[in-house]
């Protein structure tokens, strides 16, 4: 099933939370909403569950309007951050708690429900773990317990709250590659929210990059890397440093140096900025008349296989990262204090905007 919003707008008071959003999901796609905290995310999604109210707009189900629909009859299965188990029922009462509240014209028998809930928990691989409660599960366990007792009634769509926020680094990355691997069986629409780049840019078929209410950007995780539509895209899927210059006739100017940039083949000299990522700064020995950004590095961390060296500008701009392959650095001979010279192998250059 499909899932469509139109042109949804929502405010808290003076905080606009939702600002005129359109987006469309298809059936079988996992999208990822992400963007910074503030940003509407965690509200659009309520909306599309029926547990918000839009001021304006609609939510489509299947090109059926349901924005005034009850929640309890949209049939949407939500996944909270923090579980939201019932500490005194079983794990096998939890998953079927959906299931006996139904109306009972539509609730299954008590056969039925031992039959669903037994395939639903060895759907998530916990199915040895029926009769335990949920304070003597693991963090990854009881989320794995919270997305069975949303699969209980048959969501036509999937929606998942921050679903990893609550676990540390090693498990977040074992449940994320477990939940693609769900989806794909389960072949629903699902949208889940995080804050997390690489999270989204894994999991994801396509991303939603939200910021202050609106929707920036929405493509596959290879199209917002290869082609951020603005700055705020880039910057916020990783570490950037911006130079200041100008463009004219395609080639963006500053700091003495020169950088293509086709996608502004103005004949007339309009300011840019040059977006560059750590690992596509080179780093010389310091000459006073080279071309580039004069730098000192104030801190240096080895990371792996290659050393970030954190610099700060002599112009007074905001300071950059480089970051190195081992083997350049121990040739540079790089210590802290080092005068050196920073120079963008390539950029995502974007027009100044007022």
């Amino acid at each position: 099933m499909s899932i469509e919003v139109k042109n949804l707008s929502r405010r808290f008071g003076q905080f606009r939370a939702l600002d005129d959003v359109s987006l469309r999901i298809d059936t079988g796609e996992l999208v990822g909403l992400l963007g910074p905290s503030g940003c509407g995310k965690t509200t659009l999604l309520r909306i599309i569950a029926g547990l918000e109210t839009a001021d304006s707009g609609q939510v489509l189900f299947n090109g059926e309007d349901t924005t005034y629909v009850d929640v309890r009859r949209r049939q949407v299965g939500f996944v909270f951050q923090h579980y939201a188990l019932f500490r005194h029922m079983s794990v096998f009462e939890n998953v079927a708690f959906g299931l006996r509240v139904k109306p009972r014209t539509e609730r299954p028998s008590e056969a039925q429900i031992r039959e669903k809930v037994q395939s639903l928990l060895e759907l998530v691989q916990l199915d040895w773990l029926a009769d335990r409660y949920p304070s003597q599960l693991s963090g990854g366990q009881r989320q794995r317990i919270a997305l069975a007792r949303a699969l209980a009634v048959e969501p036509r769509v999937l929606l998942l709250d921050e679903p990893f926020g609550a676990l540390d680094a090693k498990v977040r990355k074992e449940l994320r590659r477990w939940l693609r691997r769900l989806h794909d069986d389960l072949h629903i629409a699902s949208i889940f929210v995080t804050h997390d780049q690489e999270e989204a840019l894994e999991v994801s078929d396509r991303v939603v990059l939200m910021n202050a209410g609106r929707i920036e950007q929405v493509g596959s995780p290879t199209e917002l890397r290869e082609s951020p539509a603005s700055p705020f895209v880039f910057s916020f899927l990783g570490d950037a440093a911006a130079l200041e210059g100008h463009v004219k006739d395609g080639l963006w100017h500053g700091h003495g140096l020169t950088l293509p940039a086709a996608d502004l083949n103005h004949n007339r000299t309009v300011a840019a900025t040059a977006w560059v990522r750590p690992h596509d700064i080179e780093i010389l020995p310091w000459q006073s008349d080279a071309p580039g950004i004069p730098v000192k590095v104030s801190h240096i961390n080895h990371v792996g296989h290659s050393v970030l060296l954190e610099l700060e500008r002599q112009d007074d701009a905001r300071p950059m990262e480089a970051s190195l392959p081992i083997q350049i650095f121990e040739e540079l001979r790089v210590a802290e204090g080092a005068a050196l010279v920073a120079r963008p192998r390539r950029a995502h250059i974007f027009e100044n905007r007022t």
